[in-house]
């Protein structure tokens, strides 16, 4: 059968891609994203994956409570994980402090649908980690990206990518305004950070927006 044959590939890829890339991603995007959460936060993880992510911001930031929120909840998750089915959260409104999502959004078919939903569970703030694509090229290269990490996992991959004028749209439409953005995140060493770093990826910060009178 054409599946038991690609079986061991994709075992292959899982764990070269956990040796090689995943380790590295989780130290640094942890580092990043805890010193960018206000001191004693409540915060949800959605899309948590494992929970390697939250679990090591937790372990660097003591003062913060962080769970996680998941479509299809990986067993032996790092953090408390609640399963949602990748559209409604299971919280009330202004349930968090922050709500975070790690390279969540470009897996959705409607990226504002999500980070509307983050908004409403979020009191003050919205952390997202996600990538830019601004040519055919980048597209191509996040592709390739996406399915090397993602596809041994079984994620579903839209491949859907937005350039910052269209995430800026997104953030707008949602009462989100940026308050901090880089896109000087050092997840891979040189020479591969030439090629699959260069402005692909970004962190922004968002605030929301005061309700209209």
């Amino acid at each position: 059968m054409p599946a038991e044959k690609t079986l061991p590939v994709l075992s292959l890829l899982r764990r070269g891609h956990g040796v090689l890339v995943h380790r590295r991603r989780v130290r640094v995007l942890a580092a990043l994203l805890g010193s960018w959460i206000p001191p004693n936060s409540r915060v949800l993880d959605i899309g948590c994956g494992d929970g390697a992510i939250g679990r090591l911001i937790a372990e660097h930031r003591p003062d913060i409570a962080i769970q996680g929120a998941e479509f299809s909840a990986r067993p032996g998750c790092r953090i408390p994980c609640s399963a949602f089915d990748g559209s409604a959260l299971p919280f009330a409104p202004g349930t968090f402090d922050v709500c975070l999502l790690t390279d969540v959004l470009h897996h959705t078919p409607d990226v504002r649908a999500l980070l509307r939903e983050a908004a409403r569970a979020s009191r003050r703030y919205v952390l997202v980690k996600d990538h830019a694509r601004e040519s055919a090229m980048d597209g191509i290269i996040l592709r390739l990206m996406d399915w090397v990490g993602n596809r041994p996992h079984g994620v579903r991959l839209p491949y859907n990518y937005q350039s910052r004028a269209q995430w800026q749209e997104h953030f707008a439409a949602c009462a989100l305004r940026e308050v901090n953005c880089t896109s000087r995140i050092p997840l891979y060493p040189p020479p591969f950070s030439w090629i699959f770093g260069r402005g692909l990826h970004f962190v922004a910060l968002l605030e929301k927006l005061p309700a209209a009178p």
